[in-house]
């Protein structure tokens, strides 16, 4: 089980401090929330930030683009030391082309998938990617509520994959809705204010796997 922490919940005046928080707590790789203001409604990061918080940690970085165009920036997230980039299916007119572009970087390209796209829209793309992520929550702000009939498509999705995808889930994560998320077969989870706002973060780590 992959524990992927949302920096989206961090304090953002204490990056550094949160981010190590989380990586001596446990967690295996850090999710950094990309958002433009224009795909979602909210505006977060780019990628000068990125570069900075690769100089300070050593867990991978899980850089979930949450953008219109993100063919454009790729290469620039690449570069500031992304480690996996993940863009949205709804985003993009040729899935296959941007697949291909991440993995030229060799590095691991993943997609997500809204609320409302349906789980079999992804088939023809699974064999080529490393990640699938399912939304539980429509995105662009942290805290909302877990949406079940999304996590539905954990299974959907799983029948079909080669054995080595990632399946990960973001949204609403906290220890009972990762207890469905994995009794679906998702093997990687992305939590945020439910690791951040916990009196021990350690334990709250440790309860999502």
């Amino acid at each position: 089980m992959i524990i992927s922490p949302s920096i989206l919940s961090a304090d953002f005046a204490n990056l550094e401090r949160d981010i190590k928080l989380v990586q001596n707590a446990g967690a295996d790789w850090l999710h950094v929330d990309v958002m433009d203001g224009h795909f979602v409604p909210n505006i977060t990061i780019g990628v000068p930030v990125v570069a900075s918080i690769k100089k300070i940690t050593d867990l991978p970085l899980d850089v979930h683009l949450m953008i219109e165009n993100p063919e454009k920036y790729i290469e620039a997230f690449v570069k500031a030391g992304a480690d996996i980039i993940t863009f949205h299916f709804e985003a993009v007119s040729d899935v296959a082309a941007i697949i291909k572009q991440i993995k030229s970087f060799g590095i691991k390209a993943g997609m997500s998938i809204k609320p409302n796209t349906p789980a079999e829209v992804v088939f023809p793309y699974l064999k080529d990617l490393d990640l699938l992520l399912v939304m539980t929550v429509e995105p662009g702000f942290g805290g909302q509520k877990f949406m079940n009939d999304c996590a539905e498509k954990i299974p959907v999705i799983k029948e079909k994959a080669h054995e080595n995808l990632i399946i990960q889930v973001d949204g609403g994560i906290n220890a009972d809705t990762a207890r469905i998320c994995t009794s679906y077969g998702a093997n990687s989870l992305v939590a945020g204010n439910y690791i951040y706002k916990s009196a021990d973060i350690k334990a709250a780590i440790n309860s999502l796997r």
